[in-house]
């Protein structure tokens, strides 16, 4: 079955009642048959049939042995971070969100984990940043804020004869687009908050494993940890999957249409964007993603930190908020608010610069959302 179907279908066979839509279930605890004599469920730490429901969904769209669903984004990649035994090394994206870099930085660094930050879309550094001590590379599909493309493959054959696990955050880039399992990674992180929820509803994370024995190392973690999704959560998500393929396209064709007027604008100096022809990656992203690059723009703007504070309360629009992904727009200044857990050094060898502006493309007609913009840009500018 192709991807659109699939996305409505698994998961959401008929229970014994015959009801269209699988019903949520709220218990927190289960029955069993005798002491010591498990049933299906327990304890909805451990599982439920609402959550089953989704982590089926979410394993056969990624291609996966199996998915786990968790309580956010970052619990999910917490778990993930749980492989890496204490005094290991860990090499990652410099192009990454900002509460991984927290993560990093401010937690499993009280393990004594090493974090070295090279720039994902050369293949090249992260081979030399391996080291004995190397456990995991962690990269970003496509890179937040500044929208860099890695080569998974590529860097799958560097981890590959290096013995460590790849570990992709593909949140900016659902797997409608791109399934990186299929391209040699060994995890897949969603903030499932974003395209699989896709109405700003729903805080929500998963994990993707390439084999069983991976799945079941991280189910471990999982459970242990309690980072899991509620019942009405995982209901909410399983709903919003089953038009994701549909949103995701419109956002994927009105963020380019929206990115190519950016180019034009004189209130703008950078455009970042995998689907123009300007960017340094867009042959890469091409030939992993075909005519979808998803819904995330950022752009520079001419001025200060100032002038791009102004851009942000300037729309109309967008909501001036952190997030992504849903049907409505959003606008945000990564420097002050989703990168703003860098330390300076740090945002500034990334490249990520006061005067950056990153946008999540919604639903609404993309004249409106241009039309928006440039009021916001003429304004900022004084124009």
């Amino acid at each position: 079955m192709k991807f659109r179907t699939r996305a409505i279908h698994v998961g959401s066979e008929p229970d014994a009642t015959g009801a269209v839509v699988p019903p949520i279930y709220l218990s927190t605890t289960y029955v069993q048959p005798g002491p010591g004599d498990w049933g299906a469920f327990d304890y909805s730490r451990s599982g439920s049939p609402t959550r089953a429901r989704v982590e089926k969904a979410i394993a056969d769209l990624e291609g996966a042995a199996g998915a786990l669903a968790f309580s956010s984004g970052m619990a999910a990649t917490h778990c993930a971070m749980g492989l890496l035994p204490a005094g290991s090394h860990i090499v990652a994206g410099c192009d990454m969100y900002g509460g991984t870099y927290r993560l990093l930085h401010k937690i499993c660094n009280r393990s004594n984990i090493e974090v070295t930050l090279v720039h994902a879309d050369q293949a090249n550094l992260i081979a030399q940043a391996i080291k004995p001590q190397t456990k995991m590379v962690w990269v970003e599909s496509i890179g937040n804020p500044l929208m860099s493309v890695p080569d998974l493959e590529q860097i799958a054959e560097v981890t590959k004869k290096a013995g460590v696990l790849l570990a992709v955050d593909s949140t900016f880039v659902p797997p409608c687009i791109l399934r990186p399992l299929e391209l040699g990674a060994d995890i897949v992180m969603h903030s499932a908050t974003k395209y699989f929820g896709g109405h700003s509803d729903c805080l929500a994370g998963a994990l993707s494993a390439k084999t069983p024995e991976l799945h079941q190392q991280l189910y471990f973690i999982q459970n242990a940890t309690g980072s899991v999704i509620g019942g009405l959560e995982a209901f909410l998500l399983h709903r919003g999957i089953k038009t994701m393929e549909l949103r995701v396209r419109e956002q994927s064709a009105s963020a380019l249409c929206i990115a190519r007027w950016l180019e034009s604008h004189p209130q703008v100096q950078r455009v970042m964007y995998p689907g123009l022809a300007s960017h340094p990656d867009h042959s890469r992203a091409r030939r992993l993603m075909g005519d979808q690059f998803g819904g995330m723009v950022s752009f520079e703007v001419a001025g200060d930190i100032e002038t791009a504070k102004r851009v942000c309360k300037g729309t109309d629009l967008f909501g001036l908020a952190v997030s992504c992904g849903a049907v409505e727009s959003l606008i945000e200044q990564p420097a002050t608010m989703s990168h703003a857990s860098y330390d300076p050094a740090a945002r500034a060898k990334a490249g990520i610069r006061d005067t950056l502006v990153r946008i999540s493309v919604g639903l609404e007609d993309p004249e409106d959302l241009i039309a928006d913009l440039d009021q916001a840009l003429k304004r900022a500018g004084g124009a």
